[in-house]
């Protein structure tokens, strides 16, 4: 019998805002680009739950922010506070775990399966790695204990914030069926349009349905989802991954015209990638930009230094260039920024 925790802070970086500015407690914070009263460029790198109840969501436009919340805090991230309060939790959490996994900066995978010896003593000790959270670090998370990877990452989201959620094997099926499609790994905004003109409402739906059927639609993909909504994930918790390449993607929530606020964005996402490079102690070569057009039709264009950097500049610049010949007229759906030829500082 496995027992696998996922452990996800809860709303990281206002949290850890508020965390080191108390007079923001409570208070709607979005971290991100700076709106300038709605012309801003650029998108929400993560939001308070207090923001969220306004609808504003992290990969969100911030001049969508803007209108949704002007009253919102609206800071710009610090990636050192928050390295160092990762770093921090981090340990804590890994002194836990027989087999312990980063899944990023703000989760991680846990096998305790040797630990404890049942889903009981799977839930007191989620509850105690909760409270130490909190008491040493002065933020609170979400955890979800399961038989697997998959469903223990479904788990922890299910009560946010400061939510535990334990799934027995037996209770598998019955936490996954009356779930919304998008609750599923893998399963983004294409994929379910496509599930709900087959009259797929729910992860149930999903689990009835033949997998050849599956297969027909989505090809080996089908399968593989198929088998999610059965909760079936044998994956293991890799302590020693080898990350090949890092990277981030936005969808707009409509397609973009705009070629200043894309290049906003573009800056927003080489943020991100940046802040998980030196979080990872990583330098890279290779640089690469991605742009989906409004019907779909996807294109790259990459560009390998004759040096590896974690240079934020360097990085910044080189994507304004790939993405130029891009923004000429085309509504853009997609953009991502990818990093690889990784190697360690």
């Amino acid at each position: 019998m496995r027992i696998i925790l996922h452990v996800d802070l809860d709303a990281f970086f206002p949290s850890v805002e508020a965390r080191e500015h108390p007079e923001l407690k409570g208070k709607a914070i979005v971290v991100g680009a700076d709106p300038k009263e709605g012309r801003g460029r650029g998108v929400v790198s993560s939001a308070s739950y207090e923001a969220r109840r306004h609808g504003v969501h992290s990969a969100m436009p911030i001049t969508r922010a803007w209108k949704l919340c002007p009253d919102c805090v609206y800071l710009r991230p610090h990636f050192d506070l928050y390295i160092r309060a990762s770093n921090g939790i981090m340990r804590i959490l890994k002194s836990h775990a027989e087999r312990f996994e980063q899944a990023g900066i703000d989760e991680a995978y846990l096998d305790v399966s040797k630990t404890v010896k049942d889903f009981d003593g799977a839930q007191v000790l989620a509850k105690d790695i909760m409270e130490e959270v909190l008491d040493k670090e002065k933020l609170t998370c979400s955890v979800g204990v399961a038989p697997n990877k998959l469903v223990a990452k479904i788990a922890s989201d299910y009560r946010k914030p400061c939510g535990l959620t334990v799934v027995r094997e037996e209770d598998v099926r019955g936490f996954l069926s009356p779930l919304d499609l998008r609750k599923l790994l893998g399963v983004g905004p294409r994929t379910e349009a496509r599930l709900k003109e087959l009259k797929l409402e729910t992860v149930g739906d999903l689990a009835a349905l033949s997998p050849e059927v599956l297969r027909r639609l989505l090809g080996v993909w089908g399968t593989r989802l198929h088998e999610y909504s059965q909760g079936l994930d044998s994956s293991e918790v890799v302590e020693g991954y080898e990350t090949k390449s890092i990277g981030r993607e936005v969808t707009f929530e409509q397609d973009a015209d705009d070629g200043e606020m894309v290049l906003g964005v573009l800056e927003e996402l080489a943020e991100v990638v940046h802040k998980e490079l030196i979080d990872n102690a990583f330098r890279f070569k290779t640089i690469t930009v991605k742009v989906r057009y409004q019907h779909f039709e996807t294109h790259t264009r990459s560009k390998s230094l004759l040096f590896s950097t974690d240079d934020l500049d360097i990085l910044r610049n080189s994507a304004k260039r790939l993405i130029a010949p891009h923004l000429r007229g085309r509504r853009i759906r997609l953009i991502g920024l990818r990093v690889s030829t990784l190697l360690r500082r």
